[in-house]
């Protein structure tokens, strides 16, 4: 089984993901939310800490990863409808 194409291809949507998110976040999602932009900042550093770490671990690594991306795409979503209501 090669695992270099599973790998690739996370690699590939997480590169997409962060391009995505950053610039929504660039366009100041969280302005004025202090919280909220703590928040996705330290998700941020969570995911690249994670696509650092050596091995899948069983997938579980590529799972939090997926995991982390929803959760700062949910952040960015809450501060976007903060910002409108």
């Amino acid at each position: 089984m090669n695992l270099w194409k599973p790998i690739a291809l996370v690699s590939l949507g997480g590169l997409v993901v962060s391009i995505g998110v950053q610039t929504a976040s660039a366009a100041g999602v969280c302005h004025d939310q202090p919280n909220m932009a703590a928040a996705v900042s330290s998700l941020k550093a969570a995911r690249a800490s994670l696509e650092k770490a050596e091995h899948n671990k069983g997938g579980w690594r590529a799972k939090a990863i997926e995991a982390t991306e929803a959760a700062i795409r949910e952040t960015d979503r809450g501060c976007a409808f903060a910002d409108t209501h």
